[in-house]
């Protein structure tokens, strides 16, 4: 036989506290949705919308006079992008410029924020000598750097030429592949290591003095203390850092602009001066668009990859 189902009814009050309780959340719900509809629509009109019409115009080979024919070329543009051999050394360029600046202005901005975390006279002025440079416009700190390193009798020849000796003759920084990339790395790291002191100094400041109590009393160093207490602290801000810096390095486009033109003969062009070479200087503006939009998956492949490996590590340890 089987056994009958006991069918207990819920009371008419419950019934309407959990009814009353559902209109409740979807009230809240489109409370919710009225505030980010707003901002989703601005993202979406100056985002969004731009990067569709950006990738479809890199499909096409867009003719600049009006009512002329845009054929439509599929992914002739980037199959170019991948035989382009300007476009393929301004990804070496990328690179190189952001494996020279991410890892010194981690570095260095850790030191200065440690530095300044501690208990040093004047610290509040040296932290705005230091983030000074971060506030300065790009373009100002571009020419500046132009004329330090733009001429035989440069100041950059003046210091490592005749004062340290460490060239024989004057070199022509700006007028070489690497020497001019070199440069223009310098001026990354000099305008950029006061943000990453200043996410660094406010992670540092975030840690509780009691654990560097604590393993001061179970006898730790200075060093000891910094390398179990406050580097395990400091990891989520040192991933943010590291992110934003690699892709800030792969966007890097006013300094190299502005210092070499992407010169000579094109030697230190990255992806974003070479897009704006081929669109507004050639007027090709269906290939600058597809540099510009391989740049950005570029970008995002390698941003998500240091992000798993690095939240990988993080997880380990």
């Amino acid at each position: 036989m089987t056994p009958e189902r006991s069918v207990v009814e819920r009371p008419e009050g419950a019934r309407q506290r959990t009814s009353s309780a559902g209109r409740r959340r979807r009230r809240v719900s489109y409370v919710a949705y009225a505030f980010v509809l707003p901002g989703f629509g601005l993202y979406a009109l100056i985002v969004l919308y731009p990067a569709v019409q950006t990738f479809l115009l890199s499909m096409r080979n867009w003719n600049i006079v009006p009512g002329q024919p845009s054929p439509w070329v599929g992914f002739a543009n980037y199959l170019q992008l991948i035989h382009d051999p300007v476009f393929l050394d301004s990804v070496v360029n990328s690179v190189f410029y952001t494996a020279a600046t991410v890892p010194l202005q981690i570095v260095i901005g850790l030191g200065l924020a440690v530095l300044l975390d501690s208990k040093l006279p004047g610290r509040v002025v040296f932290r705005v000598i230091f983030y000074l440079p971060v506030v300065t416009s790009w373009v100002v700190v571009s020419l500046l750097f132009q004329y330090i390193f733009g001429s035989d009798d440069s100041l950059a020849n003046a210091v490592f030429v005749n004062m340290l000796h460490l060239a024989p003759h004057n070199v022509d920084w700006l007028g070489n592949r690497w020497t001019g990339l070199v440069s223009i790395a310098a001026l990354g790291v000099w305008k950029g290591v006061g943000w990453s002191m200043l996410i660094f100094l406010a992670a540092l400041t975030a840690v509780p003095r009691e654990l560097h109590e604590a393993a001061a009393i179970d006898g730790a160093g200075a060093w000891a203390r910094f390398r179990n207490v406050s580097l395990p602290a400091i990891r989520p801000a040192t991933l943010v850092v590291v992110l934003l810096l690699i892709m800030g390095g792969f966007q890097v486009f006013i300094s190299v602009l502005l210092m070499t033109g992407g010169g000579p003969n094109n030697a230190t062009q990255v992806p974003l001066t070479y897009m704006y070479t081929q669109a507004f200087a050639n007027y090709n503006f269906s290939y600058g668009s597809a540099i510009s939009f391989a740049l950005t998956i570029l970008v995002l492949v390698l941003s998500a990859a240091q992000y798993a490996w690095t939240r990988s590590r993080t997880k380990g340890a």
